[in-house]
């Protein structure tokens, strides 16, 4: 029987309180470590290269950097040790001390090997400044070509890669059967350079490679050049003394007196604001308007 009163509805018994569980406390969440970007290894690293011959030091204690895909022009008068310097990259002379890295890897030591020498061919190629002298004049186009893929890269398609070699430097396929001395000096160039291209390499010195041309035929070649930068991120050592031509293809420059770096800098502040006086005197020894030879050689003297 309910005790509720008769007529009213039975009450039901309230429900037992649960006990609440308590929500556990935050706790400090420990963040990931950021990831860190991977700085990649530069083209080319020169450390303190010396090359000494008999009591003259033509280069003393050069050091560089040549990020991927840059262009660092080497500056300096006949006898600063540039093109010195440029040879030791490439291999084709020894440093007496200092070491030379392409990729991260070693090069300062001279492979005797021909692996070891079709290797370091691979990764920096050279570019001389009179194409006429460094391309066989008996030999066609294509064949040099075709002899440059065969070592480096045998098996593959090379009539196919001619062919592309020769658009990239912007000459017609007719090129192909015509020897040098069938050629002008600009077009020679093009091929020594389509002859360095062909290997893919990583680094590419040009040492004066647009002094020997007609200034019109310079502005050609050194837009080529910078087309081809983009489109390979290969990385460019010019090798000069023409200052015009390291303000346009540069980013980044040293200057070189009697085999010593006096200043290095990026390429448009270099220029636009030297700090060593022979720095200045180059940019002064340019002819412009008001130019004095006579001064010129003074400010040489003093120096």
């Amino acid at each position: 029987m309910s005790d509720a009163p008769e007529g009213e509805p039975p009450q039901m018994p309230e429900p037992a309180l649960q006990a609440v569980t308590p929500e556990p406390a935050l706790q400090a969440v420990t963040p990931e470590p950021a990831l860190q970007a991977v700085t990649p290894e530069p083209a080319l690293q020169a450390v303190g290269l010396t090359r000494t011959y008999g009591a003259v030091r033509a280069v003393d204690g050069v050091s560089f950097t040549l990020p991927r895909g840059g262009s660092l022009g080497i500056v300096g008068e006949s006898g600063s040790g540039k093109t010195t310097t440029a040879r030791i990259v490439v291999g084709l002379e020894p440093a007496d001390s200092g070491e030379v890295t392409v990729g991260g890897k070693d090069r300062s030591a001279r492979g005797r090997g021909r692996a070891h020498r079709l290797a370091r061919a691979r990764e920096v190629q050279m570019v001389f400044q009179d194409p006429y002298l460094s391309l066989d004049p008996r030999t066609s186009v294509a064949s040099v070509l075709h002899e440059t893929l065969r070592l480096h890269f045998p098996g593959r398609d090379h009539p196919h890669r001619v062919r592309e070699l020769l658009d990239q430097v912007g000459l017609a396929t007719r090129a192909a059967d015509a020897r040098p001395g069938q050629l002008s000096g600009g077009q020679r160039q093009r091929v020594a350079i389509a002859r360095a291209l062909a290997v893919e390499p990583a680094v590419l010195v040009l040492d004066e490679a647009v002094a020997a041309l007609d200034v019109s035929v310079q502005a050609q070649i050194l837009n080529l050049l910078s087309d081809i930068r983009e489109q390979t991120a290969v990385g460019y050592l010019f090798i000069t003394h023409d200052l015009g031509v390291v303000r346009c293809v540069t980013d980044d420059v040293i200057v070189m007196r009697h085999g010593r770096i006096v200043e290095a800098g990026a390429t448009a502040a270099v220029l636009a604001a030297p700090r060593h006086p022979y720095t200045r005197l180059l940019l002064d020894s340019v002819p412009h308007p008001g130019w004095d030879p006579e001064q010129i050689a003074a400010a040489r003297r003093a120096l």
